[in-house]
């Protein structure tokens, strides 16, 4: 049985005894986690855009202005981030019904456990460690 926190509101996945891989259920699971998890990035921005809007002060004392600039400058890439992430998780929902929960570079099983963790994952843990260290290699 699996236990943990909810992922993006959603209780984890507990498999049925002998349920193919990547069944109806799982897919139904990862898509509500997907879409949950993209209106959470998507509301997020929304704050931050009325946050900004909101106060958009201008200070006189330089200091004052500038920690406000350094701030809104550090909101602007966490957003950057998130509308990255966004567009991954919408790549991602256009492959639940084909090639979801499969390593792109063995076709091996991912893993329910590794896409709750990573629900925007493309390869299993085996093919991402060996690219991994490939990358650190050649850096």
């Amino acid at each position: 049985m699996t236990t943990g926190a909810d992922i993006h509101g959603i209780k984890p996945y507990t498999p049925k005894k002998n349920e193919e891989y990547m069944s109806d259920a799982q897919v139904g699971h990862f898509r509500s986690i997907l879409l949950a998890w993209r209106s959470s990035l998507v509301d997020e921005t929304k704050q931050t855009v009325h946050h900004m809007q909101d106060e958009s002060a201008n200070f006189p004392d330089p200091t004052d202005r500038a920690s406000q600039e350094t701030d809104m400058a550090l909101e602007l890439r966490n957003r950057d981030r998130d509308r990255k992430l966004v567009k991954r998780i919408d790549k991602t929902i256009l492959t639940l019904d084909e090639e979801y929960g499969y390593c792109e570079s063995c076709g091996e099983e991912i893993g329910i456990k590794r896409l709750e963790a990573r629900p925007t994952a493309t390869q299993c843990i085996d093919c991402k460690t060996l690219d991994e260290i490939r990358e650190k290699q050649m850096a």
